[in-house]
């Protein structure tokens, strides 16, 4: 997709989906293209990932743009489907960020390590 600045890594992207479901629990996660720019803009976002199929594209192009300008980490996901899941929703969303990580800090702080750098 056009607005996929830096792929994740396959190596990362079943970390992503642990620390989400992770921090379902213990932490705070936003859900979907409104609540995530919020919480980009306000810089709460510790880590924000987006789903690589969201049609049209142009609803989450912004996000990886605002991440970069607030030096917030951006991850992707193949899916809607798949982020939805680790995020604890039983339907598909295109975006979440995570603002407390809770009981998953140290994995995150490895999620955000290993993505790639801009």
């Amino acid at each position: 997709m056009s607005y996929v600045k830096n792929p994740t890594p396959d190596e990362v992207k079943g970390k992503i989906a642990e620390a989400l479901s992770m921090v379902k629990d213990t932490g705070k996660i936003r859900k979907g293209v409104n609540e995530v720019t919020k919480a980009i803009e306000k810089k709460t976002a510790l880590l924000v990932v987006v789903a690589e199929d969201v049609q049209p594209p142009e609803v989450v192009m912004h996000i990886p743009i605002l991440c970069e300008e607030k030096g917030i980490p951006c991850a992707y996901l193949p899916t809607k489907k798949e982020l939805g899941a680790a995020a604890g929703l039983i339907v598909p969303t295109s975006s979440v960020a995570i603002e407390n990580a809770g009981g998953a800090k140290e994995l995150v702080n490895d999620i955000i390590k290993r993505l790639p750098k801009k």
